[in-house]
């Protein structure tokens, strides 16, 4: 079942037609987060995020649209799914309502939430093997509109089938001015010693939830330095260790770029502490 603006709809319903705003302009937002047990994971962040990005594309926020009412709708899909007492992932669309050309005739949203089952109560950190590689096709460009999760996800999609072509669990991103941004599925983090660094927003990543919690959970250790500075790809094969970050896996540490082979010890401390911060705040 899913939910669409209200009603709890077959997933194979056929609700949407060819002039929607989402297929036809890419006229579209979305919100990724991980529930368990009906707790949802950084809840207030991604609906602030949510909020913020809605703003920016100049879409009508319904007045309905509350912090608690949203976290409703998500527990009754849950439940109507039979997740609200496991994990899940959750997904919601928003999306301009049908009329117009590029000018649309109205700034009014529907919305769609959809769930799927996660097999992990929590963050695990997944040791096997995971290469990655540049995809240097096309690039990001760096704007606000870049750190938004919205449907204008082409660069991923096509970077997502030259990493299957080639046989790569993932790829990293590069933006205009060559430097690494993020990889298809989540923002980068680099170790070098007991510095961490992280591209900025200002590069073109994605404003990613995760991202921010563990930026604010390494401020707060004593041993480590954390950066938010532009990454190089000559800095890459440099790194102790490389990782991703997501609101659904949570860090994946990165086993291989190119010849260089790396470690996960820091991903493997921060992992407890993400889980951590994810149950007070759920």
């Amino acid at each position: 079942m899913i939910n669409f603006n209200g009603q709890l709809r077959p997933s194979e319903d056929t609700f949407l037609n060819h002039n929607n705003r989402g297929l036809r302009y890419g006229d579209a937002l979305f919100e990724s987060l991980r529930v368990v047990n009906g707790k949802l994971f950084f809840w207030e962040d991604h609906y602030l995020r949510l909020m913020a990005s809605m703003r920016m594309l100049r879409m009508e926020i319904p007045m309905s649209f509350t912090l608690d009412f949203l976290a409703e709708e998500i527990q009754q899909t849950l439940e109507a799914n039979h997740l609200n007492h496991k994990a899940a992932r959750v997904r919601i669309t928003v999306f301009r309502v049908d009329g117009g050309l590029y000018l649309p005739q109205h700034r009014e949203v529907d919305y769609i939430i959809e769930t799927h089952p996660l097999e992990m109560p929590f963050y695990t950190l997944n040791e096997a093997p995971y290469e990655v590689e540049l995809y240097k096709d096309f690039w990001v460009n760096p704007d606000l509109l870049s750190t938004l999760k919205t449907n204008n996800k082409l660069v991923h999609v096509l970077g997502s089938i030259f990493a299957a072509e080639n046989k790569y669990d993932n790829c990293l991103l590069l933006n205009t001015a060559k430097e690494v941004v993020e990889a298809l599925q989540g923002n980068l983090f680099l170790v070098s010693g007991t510095t961490l660094k992280t591209p900025p927003l200002q590069s073109g990543c994605l404003n990613g939830i995760v991202r921010k919690k563990l930026i604010g959970i390494v401020q707060k250790l004593e041993d480590y330095e954390l950066l938010e500075t532009p990454i190089s790809p000559f800095e890459l094969q440099k790194a102790d260790e490389l990782f991703i970050t997501n609101a659904i896996v949570g860090i994946q540490p990165i086993t291989k770029y190119r010849k260089k082979e790396f470690a996960n010890t820091v991903a493997k401390a921060l992992v407890g502490k993400l889980n951590a911060v994810a149950r007070l705040e759920a």
